[in-house]
């Protein structure tokens, strides 16, 4: 109006919020996610299971202890949900090794091995499951 500019001059360097859940993720990015969330987890993990381990082997006394632990539904989803992520890992690794010999690297494919991957590690965490109960 009197030769000014109606735009702000001042550069706003202010961070935007982002809600991610509001984002349509596709399938081949959730499955790599989880794979990144399943390694820290067994990561972490494995620790538990070491320290259960050596307590088992401190004595006869301790290995009934933690024997009879194994039988509270805590400890009992703990270690299942230690397992799931190591089978889930261990599926999603076995695909990143096939994709890195050249197969499955067009997005239809790599779509393809994303569910074979979620299916295949849902199946063996839920039989892995059962086995522990």
């Amino acid at each position: 109006m009197f030769g000014f500019e109606e735009t702000n001059p001042v550069k706003d360097d202010r961070p935007i919020y982002l809600n991610l859940f509001q984002y349509k993720w596709p399938l081949v990015a959730i499955a790599s996610i989880l794979h990144r969330v399943s390694g820290v987890g067994v990561f972490f993990g494995i620790g538990v299971l070491l320290f259960l381990l050596q307590a088992s082997l401190e004595s006869q006394s301790s290995f009934e202890l933690v024997r009879s632990s194994f039988q509270s539904p805590g400890l009992k989803i703990l270690i299942w949900l230690i397992v799931s992520g190591l089978i889930y890992h261990f599926v999603a690794g076995v695909k990143h090794l096939i994709m890195d010999w050249g197969f499955g690297e067009d997005l239809r494919s790599a779509h393809l091995a994303s569910q074979a991957t979620i299916a295949v590690a849902t199946i063996s965490s839920l039989l892995a499951g059962v086995w522990l109960w």
